[in-house]
């Protein structure tokens, strides 16, 4: 069994990061409201299931320490803060630091979406996010668990799926992919009839908890295209992507 608490997931750290820029941790303390709001976000955020010191769990001193962290990170801080951070600290202010703007939108869709699975399952028709099988993307995600499942969630609704697929028969007779047109049927038979899959175009920073995904949001892609899609952030349109493909 465990005995120290998980290392920090990349959704933490967004929210820490974005957290620092709003108020360093030179203007503030532990007891600040937002440290304390933040500590009460992470611990409510549903990934973490292995907790061995509950207490001491993302608590003040913690959120506070971490913020610290960043320092090191920071170049217009004429100290050395605190070295003990870890490679993904280092990944997420390389990624967010740069770019407020993304930053701190991505953070408000976290915090947007965390509270809101269970209500987001029921309006989309698929498993709860807790009961979902954690999958390898996930941790390769750059925005986090909770945007990936999120999103995941939206792509995976049958109903929505089945609209799409029905929507692309009555325009194009087929289903082929929307960027370089492969059709499963044709390559692997009676096995590949039906197949393709979604890919929900908006971004993830702006995903809103209470908005109904749409057929218009949804393109259907091969496998092959939909990792290609996620590779850039922001993510490639379906027509930047087809400009990528060579003949």
């Amino acid at each position: 069994m465990a005995t120290r608490n998980p290392a920090w997931t990349r959704d933490e750290l967004i929210l820490a990061l974005d957290l620092y820029f709003r108020h360093p941790p030179g203007h503030i303390s532990k007891n600040h409201p937002e440290v304390r709001k933040l500590s009460n976000l992470l611990n409510a955020l549903p990934i973490h299931t292995d907790r061995p010191d509950a207490e001491r769990f993302r608590n003040e001193n913690g959120v506070y320490t971490k913020l610290c962290n960043f320092l090191r990170l920071d170049p217009s801080y004429s100290g050395r803060g605190l070295t003990h951070g870890g490679v993904e600290e280092e990944s997420v202010w390389e990624e967010f630091a740069g770019d407020s703007k993304r930053l701190a939108d991505v953070a408000r869709a976290i915090r947007e979406n965390a509270g809101s699975h269970d209500s987001q399952q029921r309006l989309l028709r698929v498993p709860r996010a807790s009961q979902l099988t954690e999958e390898p993307e996930e941790d390769e995600f750059p925005e986090g668990k909770v945007l990936y499942r999120t999103h995941r969630a939206r792509e995976r609704s049958r109903t929505l799926v089945e609209a799409a697929k029905r929507h692309a028969m009555k325009s194009g007779g087929n289903l082929s992919c929307q960027a370089c047109g492969f059709v499963f049927s044709e390559r692997y038979g009676a096995l590949g009839d039906g197949y393709l899959e979604c890919h929900h175009i908006i971004p993830v920073s702006e995903l809103r908890p209470s908005a109904r995904t749409k057929v218009v949001d949804i393109a259907l892609l091969c496998s092959n295209c939909h990792r290609m899609v996620h590779r850039r952030r922001p993510w490639l349109r379906i027509d930047q992507l087809r400009s990528l493909l060579r003949p």
